[in-house]
């Protein structure tokens, strides 16, 4: 039985402008930064959610060939990587705070069946949800 998450995994383009935006833009906490056998990989996690950690890491060898690489790098910079969804209490808030820091949100904050919902793209290209959910009360509209 699945118990719940115990990695994610975003590719990403460079180590030190994922370092920036994950840690000094968004807020993470960085768990592990490793380089080994020559590949370079960090771990971050949410403040107050260090048992979901979010590892970033360069697409290439020796995890994947070079081929494989390049599609994945192609497939993140043009945002058809889209990875999941942030969880805040307040999405009006933290767009407010995330947009002054710089994030550039691709649809602000609107009102939805599962809650308030806000998209962004990191530096690479990778498409994220900001997320205020509340709870469902039937099946949705539509």
């Amino acid at each position: 039985m699945i118990t719940g998450f115990a990695l994610i995994c975003v590719n990403v383009l460079d180590m030190e402008v994922a370092r920036d935006f994950y840690v000094d833009t968004l807020g993470f906490e960085v768990d592990v930064d490793v380089v080994q056998d020559g590949f370079h990989w960090f771990v971050v996690h949410a403040p107050h959610q260090p048992e979901v950690p979010l590892m970033l890491v360069v697409p290439g060898a020796p995890a994947v060939d070079e081929k494989i690489a390049e599609r994945i790098r192609s497939l993140v910079s043009t945002g058809h990587a889209s990875v999941g969804a942030f969880a805040t209490r307040d999405c009006w808030a933290t767009y407010r705070e995330l947009s002054a820091r710089g994030v550039e949100f691709v649809e602000p904050p609107e009102e939805r069946f599962y809650g308030i919902d806000a998209a962004f793209r990191d530096p690479f290209g990778n498409h994220w949800r900001l997320t205020q959910r509340k709870p469902l009360t039937g099946p949705p509209p539509g």
